[in-house]
């Protein structure tokens, strides 16, 4: 692999893994307001995403980076006040995942393109049952629509 195939993969690596820092503390939020019934359903996913996060860590030390730390806090995108709106947000974090993992598949090659794409697989299916629908390209349509705006991952704040 070439030095410049190694920088794309690392630049791309630290971004899944900023969303996924991203998506760790949404889902605290979602935790904190999601109605009885879902909640199983919130601890899986703030499960899979720390999971995913932790392997993004090791993946960026293997290409020699420094995994980028997580900020201690993030702009939601929208209020969060009851259990309807931790389901849209839940929905929301799930979409924005599979952007930046849509990204990475792009970007990697082998073993990370399978890890990339099995994760984009991941973040669509749970957008799905937090939404009740599906879009046709997940991680593809909803960027397309936003393509001359800022990225859409969390804002860290201070």
């Amino acid at each position: 692999m070439s030095d410049e195939q190694d920088k794309r993969e690392l630049a791309a690596l630290q971004a899944a893994l900023a969303a996924e820092h991203a998506a760790v503390y949404g889902y605290g939020v979602v935790g904190g307001r999601i109605r009885e019934g879902r909640r199983t359903e919130a601890k899986s996913a703030y499960d899979a995403h720390r999971a995913r996060r932790d392997a993004l860590a090791r993946e960026v030390r293997d290409l020699g980076g420094t995994p980028a730390a997580a900020a201690a806090g993030y702009a939601l995108p929208f209020p969060v006040p009851d259990s309807d709106a931790a389901v849209r947000l839940a929905g929301e974090l799930e979409d924005r995942v599979a952007g930046v993992y849509s990204d990475l598949v792009r970007a990697t090659v082998d073993g990370r393109r399978s890890m990339a794409a099995e994760a984009l697989r991941e973040a669509a299916v749970r957008a799905v049952r937090w939404r009740g629908e599906s879009v046709a390209f997940p991680g593809l349509a909803e960027r397309a629509a936003t393509a001359s705006a800022p990225p859409t991952s969390a804002t860290p704040t201070a």
